[in-house]
This record gives C-alpha cells, structure tokens and sequence, in this order.
C-alpha cells in the first residue's frame, strides 16, 4: 500500500518512493530506495520536504513498533570494500583556487605523458595515474567548485589531456552528490581520469583537426572507448568500474550510443555519471573547431536530453553539484547588468553570488559589484542566462577566476 506520511513520521526500514520537494532541493538522486541509514534520514530532515510517499509493502510502515530490524537495502547499485575516509578541511574558494591551477597543471602533464607513453608502445603507470586522480579528488573534497570552474578554461590545443583532468574531477564531485562511499570515490576518479586513454591511439591528424570532423574520422574517433579498454586491459586494470566507464561512457539511454548500443536496461550508473562529466565538460570546452557553450546554457540543453540521450535523476544530482548557474556562467540582472556568476549560494541554486561588470544601457564596463542574491536584502536577481558571444566583452574571465590566473 502506498501511503503519504509527515517527515516527522519517517524512520529506518520504510520504502520511499517520493520525496515531495523539487528536484532541486531532492538531497537523493534515486526515485525510490529502502531508508536503510541515519544518514539518509538525515538528508531528507535537513530538506525542505514536508511529506514521503512510502510502500508499506515493501517496507515498515507507520504502525509498526519494530524498529530493531532493517531490512538490507534492495536498490544498492555498487558493492564496495571499507576504505578509510581522508578527511579533509574545507577550504575557501579563493584559497583552493591558487592551489587547483597548480594541480591542473600538473595533472595536465601527468596525462600528456602518459598519451605520449602508449604512443612509444608503454603500458599505462597505474599506480601514477591513482595518484594524479587522487590529488584531483582531494581538492574536489576541500571545495567543490575550484577545480572543476578552472579546468574550464582550457586552450584548444590542450583540450585532449585537460578533459581527462575535468571529467576527472566532476565524477568524483558527482559522486560524492550521490553519497557514493570512499571506495567508489575513489573508482569515479580513476574511471575519469582515464575514460579517453584510447583517443592515444587515435591520429594526431584527426584528434586535432581544426574542423568538423568528417563521417570516416569520426568513426574512426567512436574506436575510442574500445581503443582505451584494450589498453587498460593490457596495463592489467581489473576495475571493473574503471573498465565499464571506459567502454560505455558514449552509450545513450535510447540505444543509439556507441561502441555497444546499450540501452537504459544496460548502462551501469558508474558509465551513466561518466557520459554526463563527459558530454558537460566537452559542450563547454574550447574546441579546435568550435567556441565552448557557456556553462548555464550546457546545463539548459542538456536537461533537454535527459530520458532520451541522459539519466535525468542522476543528472539532477550532476546540476545540485554545479548549480542552475555554475561559477563562470554570465547572467543578465533586472538592474540593468550583467553579470558573472563567482560563487554558488549554500541555500539555494537559483541564487548565486554574482559580480556584475558591465552596463547594458551604455554597452560599456563598469566598476565591479558583488552581490549575493540569496541575501533578502539583495536589490536584484537573475533575469535570464547570457550568450556571451551576444556581447562585446573582452577578457572577462578574470573576474571570477583572479585567484588562480594571479598564481599562474
């Protein structure tokens, strides 16, 4: 029988199949689960969720006493081995910011070298790259938003190895969203380190064509997953989390997706999350061939191919990790400005931290203000998201990411 309850009434052991509060404010990525810890409860106490929905047949309901057994929960997706939790300060976004160009940096030729060592015929150092994913991961711990914002703004001609370095790091802020445990932490930010190892084995020619890629190069580029896999295989990877993502990070929940064609009843959550960071960072990355996408417009189009192309609950976790509005995205304001988005509210996703820099009525820079729209006494709000290619700006990315250019 499902039945509505008050969050007031909820305990272990009850089947939730709704949680009533928008998906944005949803602290779980799953539309039905066993509440099988104190943690979970937790999570849906903190929320702004009022009432559940729960399945009394598939779980306690409201009159029973019991509470001294839990069920073991059905829906847990990856099983894991207890690994010691690093604990971490939190860091400011400023302060993780000069440390994260620095291991951006070095990442960036970790990985150049290990493209370049599978050229020369070498097997894949994996023990360096458990480090360089490691690092990544630790500053993704301290603050979410630093790295993942500065991987952003890569040059074209370093786009290959820097795209690991950034689906790297959203896999392991994704999965930290979806309150995976440390051990698949740790497995999401080796799978995305090492997701594109193939592309090492693919031409230079085609891998850097200044232009749209034509019908045989691009299937020469779909080898890639395959490529990569028989590579990892080779290096003696037996993760099987490393090697799936590998493999199926280009497959789409309709079939159409490539090397296998899998469909939704087929990709595993670990390759779900790999074809989200992979698709977010490429759409808003410099290409050779074309401008990246500002990041609140990435996130638009790509809701728009959730259920066909895209996991749309797995996503949802994907866009609480960002926000609406992700740090660098350019905002119209109703005063008349424009803005750059600098820093996520705690709060709310629809209310960033902003500075505004420019003057629409003029068309001209102007003094930089700061403002946090999530404070009630804050004088403006977002009007829309901007197409920076609409606008005549200049350099702007400074404005958000001084901390980090300032150290490079």
């Amino acid at each position: 029988m499902i039945k509505e309850i008050a969050i007031k009434d909820l305990c272990l052991g009850m089947y939730i199949t709704k949680v009533n509060c928008p998906w944005m404010n949803n602290p779980f990525w799953r539309k039905e689960f066993l509440l099988s810890s104190p943690r979970q409860l937790q999570l849906i106490q903190s929320s702004t969720a009022k009432s559940v929905w729960i399945d009394c047949a598939k779980g306690r309901s409201v009159e029973e006493s019991d509470a001294s057994s839990v069920p073991p929960c059905p829906t847990a997706s990856l099983a894991e081995a207890p690994v010691p939790v690093r604990n971490l300060e939190s860091a400011s976004l400023h302060d993780e910011m000069q440390r994260a160009a620095a291991i951006i940096q070095r990442a960036h030729d970790a990985v150049q070298d290990m493209f370049q060592d599978i050229r020369m015929g070498k097997a894949i150092d994996l023990d360096a790259a458990k480090d360089i994913a490691q690092d990544i991961s630790d500053s993704v711990a301290r603050n979410g938003y630093a790295l993942i914002s500065l991987a952003r703004l890569k040059q074209a001609d370093r786009y290959t190895y820097l795209h690991s370095v950034a689906v790297c790091a959203l896999m392991s802020a994704l999965a930290r969203q979806l309150s995976l445990g440390e051990a698949q932490v740790r497995q999401a930010s080796l799978a995305g380190l090492l997701h594109d190892v193939g592309k090492a084995e693919i031409p230079l020619e085609i891998l850097n064509k200044p232009e749209r890629l034509t019908d045989p190069e691009f299937e020469t580029i779909m080898q890639h997953p395959r490529l990569g896999h028989e590579l990892l295989l080779q290096a003696g990877i037996t993760d099987e989390v490393v090697l799936d993502v590998c493999l199926h990070h280009h497959e789409k929940l309709n079939g159409c997706g490539y090397p296998d064609g899998n469909d939704v009843c087929s990709i595993s959550l670990m390759a779900r999350m790999g074809a989200i960071c992979d698709i977010y960072d490429a759409i808003t990355s410099n290409r050779p061939y074309k401008q990246g996408w500002d990041p609140a417009e990435s996130i638009k189009r790509m809701h728009n191919w959730c259920g066909e192309h895209l996991d749309t609950q797995v996503f949802h976790a994907f866009v609480r990790t960002l926000g609406i509005y992700p740090i660098g995205s350019l905002v119209r304001l109703d005063n008349r400005m424009l803005g750059v988005v600098t820093e996520q509210s705690r709060s709310t996703l629809l209310k960033p931290k902003v500075k505004a820099f420019f003057c629409i009525d003029t068309l001209q820079h102007c003094k930089p203000l700061n403002f946090d729209l999530s404070s009630p006494d804050c004088p403006c709000t977002i009007v829309q998201r901007e197409d920076p290619s609409a606008w005549t700006l200049g350099d702007w990315n400074h404005l958000w990411a001084e901390p980090a250019l300032s150290t490079a």
